[in-house]
């Protein structure tokens, strides 16, 4: 057996995957989930349309995998506790003004009561979110205060999609950030 044949594979499998992952990206971001076909994203991968099955296991497995590559929100969760109330407030006023930045995050919130993707999108919720954010709350009920947080995220996003954008006022922050120290209040 030759030594580079073995050790070429895997590089070339690992580009395949990668060049396949990028392509989803790509497309999902531009088209939405429900518009784009894994048959799509083989041809701008210039890969195999079996290789998407086997690396990723489905349409729904490769938008997850794409999905673990965005931002989170761990940033707002870093930091002082006394001022988490605060962070997420001024993050949610943002939401009520624009959309998130990432193309696939907004892919995410138009797509999200998509069948196929229901349990992807319920993971990404519990270990991008919830996990990050209960595991920076002291006393009880920290999952039940960090659902709550999320409710408040999952309804200014809804919100914005269904009456539009508004900008936010400082009195708009101000009473985003009394109904997050309610939320998350041990």
């Amino acid at each position: 057996m030759n030594p580079q044949v073995t050790e070429a594979r895997p590089r070339d499998r690992e580009a395949t995957r990668e060049r396949i992952l990028q392509a989803a990206r790509t497309l999902f971001g531009e088209q939405g989930y429900e518009q784009v076909t894994v048959r799509m994203i083989a041809a701008a991968a210039e890969a195999n349309i079996a290789l998407v099955g086997r690396y990723f296991g489905s349409k729904a497995g490769l938008f997850g995998a794409v999905l673990q590559g965005e931002p989170t929100f761990s940033r707002l969760f870093d930091g002082d506790p006394e001022t988490l109330a605060r962070r997420l407030a001024e993050y949610a006023a943002e939401r009520m003004r624009h959309p998130p930045d990432s193309p696939i995050l907004r892919t995410l919130e138009r797509s999200a009561g998509h069948p196929e993707i229901h349990e992807v999108v319920r993971e990404r919720l519990i270990t991008a979110v919830l996990k990050p954010l209960e595991a920076r709350l002291s006393g009880p009920d920290a999952p039940a205060r960090a659902r709550m947080a999320a409710a408040v995220f999952l309804g200014i996003g809804a919100m914005r999609r269904r009456v539009g954008p508004r900008d936010p006022t400082p009195a708009d922050v101000d009473r985003l950030t009394a109904v997050f120290e309610a939320c998350l209040a041990g």
